[in-house]
């Protein structure tokens, strides 16, 4: 019988009951959670982790779940986020999904239509993350395929390595824009910390040596924000 991912969900509560009890649910249902009570502390967990859903209650004390989204999409435009909340108000669902809420959900509410609708949302970024694998660039004189992890020059073939093969797709998928520091060690190395930071270095050093015989690529460091892929 084939493994099943286990998904990773970031749940901020600051209702002790009502905490426990989603974790406990959403653990018996084979996800792995954690749990924090307010808004300061989900967000130290979310830069310490990578996760795949993040379930955010909307008061909560320290930071509100409205401001730690925005902190999050800094990081992650696309990690999938749900908003709990007592707030029924009108212009605090559309606040909700104006901070791209992948849904809103007002308390009291069922915890079996809450797991069905995280394992929708979970099953639709598997599939677009599968599509998004036949992707292939052209960047200069070379042709990179991450699927196959081969960047070609003319008949010289460089194959990566998977964190290579990782940092050079999400700088692609940038191309002449910025590709945020912190995003690329969330996303590759599951953490932003000094010495993830310093291994990126490193791995940025490749592949500005795979991509040297092109003279009009380059790999920009745009100092403490992250890095710019310079290309044609």
């Amino acid at each position: 019988m084939e493994d099943k991912k286990k998904y990773k969900i970031l749940l901020c509560e600051d209702d002790t009951n009502l905490g426990m009890v989603l974790k406990n649910y959403l653990e018996l249902n084979d996800y792995e959670v954690t749990l924090e009570r307010d808004g300061r502390l989900g967000l130290a967990a979310f830069q310490r982790e990578k996760y795949d859903i993040c379930l955010l209650d909307v008061m909560m004390p320290n930071m509100d779940g409205f401001t730690l989204a925005e902190e999050i999409r800094d990081v992650d435009p696309d990690i999938p986020l749900f908003f709990l909340s007592a707030k029924t108000m009108k212009e605090d669902i559309i606040q909700g999904y104006k901070l791209g809420a992948d849904d809103y959900i007002t308390k009291p509410f069922d915890s079996e239509v809450l797991l069905l609708k995280i394992r929708v949302i979970l099953k639709r970024n598997e599939e677009e993350n599968k599509s998004n694998e036949n992707i292939e660039f052209d960047l200069g004189k070379y042709h990179f395929n991450p699927k196959l992890r081969e960047l070609k020059n003319g008949d010289s073939t460089q194959t990566l390595s998977p964190k290579e093969n990782e940092l050079l797709k999400m700088l692609a998928e940038h191309k002449n824009d910025l590709l945020p520091r912190e995003r690329a060690l969330k996303k590759i190395w599951g953490s932003d910390t000094y010495f993830n930071g310093r291994s990126m270095d490193v791995y940025i050093a490749k592949l500005r040596k795979y991509l040297k015989d092109d003279s009009n690529i380059e790999i920009v460091n745009i100092h403490g924000n992250g890095f710019r892929l310079v290309a044609p």
